[in-house]
């Protein structure tokens, strides 16, 4: 846990977020500055910078993400269809320097992005 990150907060409970999904590995909340009808981060609970920082002993957490990733795009109605991103690196657009999962649906999307 980083005290001073956002999404440690959020995880912890000390930021108020609107959840759609958690459990121990994992917490997914509807981003504030959404992109798409359907705009959820997932994050691991446990700090993680970015995927250039992940280790063999990390794979657990990621097999949950992306399990969480399922599960929310089920519950959004957007299974049929999403994006599923991250950014690495401020050069890429990371803005919070923990791990985290854009899940977008709802919409068509274009390639390239961004």
């Amino acid at each position: 846990m980083d005290n001073n990150c956002i999404f440690c907060k959020i995880a912890d409970g000390r930021i108020p977020s609107t959840i759609v999904y958690q459990d121990n590995e994992v917490v997914a909340f509807k981003d504030t500055n959404p992109q798409a009808p359907v705009h959820v981060l997932l994050i691991p609970r446990r700090h993680i910078a970015s995927i250039a920082e992940l280790t063999p002993e990390d794979e657990p957490v990621m097999s949950a993400i992306f399990a969480a990733a399922q599960n929310v795009a089920r519950q959004a109605g957007v299974e049929q269809g999403y994006r599923f991103l991250t950014n690495v690196g401020r050069q890429a657009g990371q803005s919070v320097f923990h791990l985290h999962f854009h899940l977008l649906g709802g919409r068509d999307m274009t390639w390239p992005p961004g």
